[in-house]
């Protein structure tokens, strides 16, 4: 198995799919947005979830919409979005999620499973789950769990059946990450390709750390920093990043990008701003979600880039988050000062 590229694994499953077309003949505008799911539609639209959330009291002038806040973007966002962590650090339940919606909904776009930790529910409450975040209009993303399934024997056949029952299982969003493997630009687009192909919306996951992810520990990834003889180890230069997400927007229409934080503001002595700036400089702020699972992280991500910046964070911090989104609180260097202007 080690021997073997993966690719020579990818290209036969997306070879048998009906009607594929190629990567160049892509039409970014033909494939669903986030904000559009498939089983939302079902249901009624994203939009029409979102408006029958009950108002916010700071957006209700009958209650504290008389003080000064940054108005946000209504659901379903393109800027400003905020995807949370599910259950994986801590249990989450039908009735800890129903906490988290009926109060903090209006603040949350997506809801995100960890790795493979939606595979150790049983259906029918994963299923409560889901559907859940959809009444609230919520999208629903798996996490980085393909990079395990890439490693099966027979990835032709698995990749298609994990997708099918992802489908059927009401997920929107499939997130492929590779921060443990290396994986050619050609056949991640072949990965988004097929995910597309099914209905489903693609979100890779990028960074520069190799063996990012998973609970690495910060000694194992300077361990790897320093096998690279004077190459820079496990990272990988800013404009590969860039390169890659280019290729994801311009070929496969993807809409947006998550970008993991090892190496960048996680488990790094000093953070590397100078990649956060790289990657906006060299891709649409819309595009693109960065990993700020920290207060310190999203605080400095809101203050840099404003309340439109799209971050993702644990379902822990919601409630600091929105508040800083809104302008109504912060840390000493936000407090304050975190403004919109709409007009």
């Amino acid at each position: 198995m080690a021997s073997r590229h993966i690719s020579c694994f990818l290209r036969p499953a997306v070879r048998q799919l009906p009607g594929a077309a190629s990567l160049q003949s892509h039409k970014p505008h033909l494939f669903r947005p986030l904000s559009t799911t498939t089983s939302q539609l079902k249901k009624g639209s994203h939009r029409d979830a979102a408006s029958k959330q009950p108002k916010i009291m700071l957006e209700d002038e009958g209650g504290f919409g008389f003080i000064r806040h940054n108005t946000r973007p209504s659901k379903p966002r393109k800027v400003g979005v905020t995807e949370i962590r599910g259950p994986y650090y801590s249990v989450m339940g039908k009735h800890y999620l129903k906490d988290v919606l009926e109060t903090m909904g209006h603040h949350i776009d997506g809801l995100k499973f960890a790795g493979g930790s939606f595979s150790l529910f049983p259906e029918d409450k994963l299923r409560e789950l889901i559907e859940l975040a959809h009444e609230h209009g919520v999208y629903v993303s798996t996490g980085g769990w393909i990079e395990h399934i890439l490693t099966q024997s027979d990835p032709s056949t698995a990749i298609p059946r994990y997708l099918a029952k992802s489908k059927a299982l009401q997920f929107d969003v499939i997130e492929i990450s590779c921060g443990f493997l290396s994986l050619p630009p050609d056949d991640w687009l072949r990965l988004i390709d097929r995910v597309h192909a099914e209905g489903l919306t693609a979100k890779p996951e990028i960074g520069i750390q190799f063996g990012a992810g998973g609970d690495t520990d910060a000694a194992e990834l300077e361990a790897l920093q320093g096998q690279g003889g004077g190459g820079g180890g496990g990272t990988s230069d800013p404009s590969k990043l860039v390169n890659l997400g280019k290729r994801f927007i311009g070929e496969a229409g993807v809409e947006r990008i998550m970008i993991e934080s090892e190496g960048i503001t996680e488990n790094v002595r000093s953070w590397r701003t100078d990649v956060v700036q790289a990657i906006l400089a060299g891709l649409p702020a819309e595009k693109v979600m960065f990993e700020a699972a920290d207060p310190k992280m999203f605080n400095w991500y809101v203050r840099e880039f404003g309340a439109d910046v799209n971050v993702f964070v644990d379902h822990s911090q919601i409630v600091q988050l929105s508040c800083l989104r809104e302008g109504i609180w912060g840390m000493s260097d936000t407090f304050g000062k975190v403004v919109t202007y709409r007009g």
